[in-house]
């Protein structure tokens, strides 16, 4: 199987985990963060077949970071409540971060073996959005499996005694 016919794969994989796990998750923000990466991975797959099919393809610049800004600011009253994180929402982002880190790994090697500009300026964009999709995910990890901590490293508090 070829580099993009894997990478295809793995875009779609990737759509089908994500709308499964909005569908499932109890936590309102993680279910929007869901959908959110899930239209980055849509995108993705999309220039993934453009390319395939040797179309001429647009790589926009998106920040997947601003995007979940957004859904946190949107729904900060909903996640200040005491949030009870379920093993399945905690096992979905786990599996979500391991999905982004082998999306990342791969895309560093099609970055090494492209033979154009073009190619690479690619590639470097997908890598850049799936740092940020894996960083999302670690970070809402943390917070659902302890939130006071989180909240102590996260927003640098003082702990007084």
């Amino acid at each position: 199987m070829n580099a993009l016919k894997i990478a295809k794969k793995m875009e779609t994989d990737a759509i089908q985990f994500y709308t499964e796990a909005a569908e499932k998750t109890g936590y309102p923000a993680g279910k929007k963060m869901f959908e959110t990466i899930r239209k980055d991975e849509q995108r993705h797959l999309e220039i993934v077949v453009n390319l395939m099919k040797g179309m001429d393809f647009h790589v926009e610049d998106v920040h997947p970071l601003k995007n979940i800004k957004t859904v946190f600011e949107e729904m900060k009253d909903e996640m200040m409540d005491k949030v009870e994180a379920t093993t399945d929402d905690l096992e979905a982002f786990k599996i979500g971060m391991q999905m982004e880190k082998e999306g990342l790994e791969f895309y560093k090697k099609l970055m090494a073996e492209a033979t154009s500009d073009k190619e690479k300026d690619l590639y470097q964009k997908l890598i850049n959005e799936e740092e940020q999709h894996y960083n999302i995910f670690a970070n809402t990890y943390d917070f659902l499996k302890d939130t006071g901590n989180w909240f102590m490293w996260e927003e640098y508090s003082i702990v007084e005694g």
